[in-house]
């Protein structure tokens, strides 16, 4: 059970489990905005946008996911990412990201395409989320 100053936090897709530990806050891409998330947080499910979800654990260390989208859950202590595709964001390909973003792009201006306009929407955005980490991560390491 997570301590008084910290709070517990399972990130899982259907790939499986990406992180499960106590951190003294947690920040995710909640659909009506971003959400800071401490311990003692007030009870709330929310649907997940494409985006980051960052850990701070209690040694103040940073672990950085990319979600494609899900659910999120949030008790006192314990936080669920129930994610539809999730991935570390150090595992990140750029060039797969950017070729996603091509694909999608190239989707929504054929309208009688393979996919439909939504997915090619959703495809897009989940492509642009991916590269704007990438981007924000390469800029804190120089």
């Amino acid at each position: 059970m997570a301590e008084a100053h910290t709070i517990h936090v399972d990130i899982v897709s259907a790939e499986g489990e990406l992180f499960s530990g106590d951190a003294k806050m947690v920040f995710a891409p909640a659909s009506q905005g971003d959400l800071g998330i401490a311990p003692r947080h007030a009870p709330l499910l929310t649907l997940l946008k494409a985006g980051e979800v960052t850990v701070q654990t209690p040694d103040d260390q940073e672990h950085h996911f990319f979600v494609g989208g899900g659910a999120l859950e949030i008790q006192p202590h314990k936080v669920t990412v129930l994610a539809d595709t999730a991935i570390r964001a150090k595992d990140l390909d750029e060039a797969a990201a950017l070729e996603a973003k091509q694909r999608a792009e190239e989707a929504l201006k054929d309208k009688s395409g393979r996919i439909t306009q939504a997915e090619a929407q959703a495809e897009l955005l989940r492509a642009v989320e991916q590269l704007k980490l990438i981007q924000r991560l390469r800029k804190t390491r120089s």
